[in-house]
């Protein structure tokens, strides 16, 4: 038995002797407790690349629409690019957290197969960027933050998507965001990998959930494609520093935020509060910038991203 397992099961003790109004080990209890989240927190830590991706992927990780439930009073979903269909992959709307009003993008994925069929599994289609273009431009005209949501394993590989121009649609994204003159807050909460997540990810503030993961591509494509060898998972998970911790480090993300030990979906009430205030607090900074400051200084931010290492 490890030393966790030992401190959850004397936790657990003491919680049913408190029970007991006769006994109180409120002290004991309220030690033993700190001990167990402190040395939980101390392995969380420790997780490596591969163990991280997993719980990105875990089924029960909450999704965009289940922040966007518990964070916004508001929010009034918009529909179609208003030039091919409405592709589900992408949910974009209006929403306020009191008098403060966002634009909001983000990629949803299904939790069942009725769901991922909806969804498309949570791969955008170009519609659904051209889509989120749309209402970006919406956004600036009316003087809204946006605040994105990356969730995806990436951009839907059809031949349909490939015939409506998925590239183009990514990189005219890319493009518009870099240029917009409104606040941009992107959050990374689930898999962010490839061209899929890059889109909506040009910001001023990029925020990502402790155990999230945002990469060029997932690490099966890497093994496969650099080393032929799709048994190299977990060796590539860790060669592309695609964690929140890594990226920190390469000033590709701003700030992590922490998740329960476990992952988002253990106390996702909690996560969204967190996310709540930093998106708040981000944007009352960023609202006292002028248009013209925001544009340089996003433009500056990712021409910053990335050194050169002579050795």
């Amino acid at each position: 038995m490890t030393e966790i397992e030992e401190l959850e099961n004397t936790v657990k003790e003491l919680k049913n002797i408190s029970q007991d109004k006769m006994i109180d080990v409120s002290s004991e209890l309220k030690e033993a407790t700190a001990k167990l989240q402190k040395l939980a927190r101390e392995e969380n830590s420790k997780l490596t690349a591969w163990q991280r991706l997993e719980i990105a992927r875990n089924p029960k990780r909450p999704t965009a629409l289940d922040y966007i439930d518990i964070m916004f009073d508001e929010f009034m979903e918009l529909h179609g690019d208003r030039g091919f269909r409405e592709d589900g992959a992408m949910v974009c709307g209006l929403a306020n957290i009191g008098k403060q009003n966002f634009t909001i993008i983000a990629e949803q994925k299904g939790r069942n197969t009725k769901e991922n069929i909806k969804r498309n599994f949570g791969m955008p289609n170009p519609e659904s960027y051209r889509k989120a273009i749309r209402l970006m431009k919406q956004a600036e005209k009316f003087g809204r933050p946006i605040v994105t949501f990356i969730d995806t394993k990436g951009a839907y590989p059809g031949i349909g998507a490939e015939e409506r121009g998925q590239g183009e649609a990514i990189a005219k994204s890319m493009m518009e965001m870099a240029g917009l003159k409104t606040p941009i807050i992107c959050i990374v909460i689930g898999e962010g990998s490839s061209g899929g997540a890059l889109a909506i990810g040009v910001g001023d503030e990029i925020l990502m959930l402790e155990n999230a993961v945002y990469s060029v591509l997932s690490p099966e494509g890497f093994s496969s494609i650099l080393w032929k060898d799709g048994t190299r998972v977990k060796e590539a998970a860790e060669k592309m520093k695609m964690t929140a911790q890594d990226l920190k480090k390469f000033k590709v993300i701003d700030k992590i935020i922490e998740e329960p030990i476990g992952g988002a979906q253990n106390d996702v009430e909690s996560v969204a509060e967190n996310l709540k205030k930093e998106i708040l607090s981000g944007v009352r900074k960023l609202n006292k910038k002028t248009k013209e400051e925001l544009v340089e200084e996003r433009y500056q931010k990712f021409r910053g991203m990335g050194e050169y290492i002579l050795n």
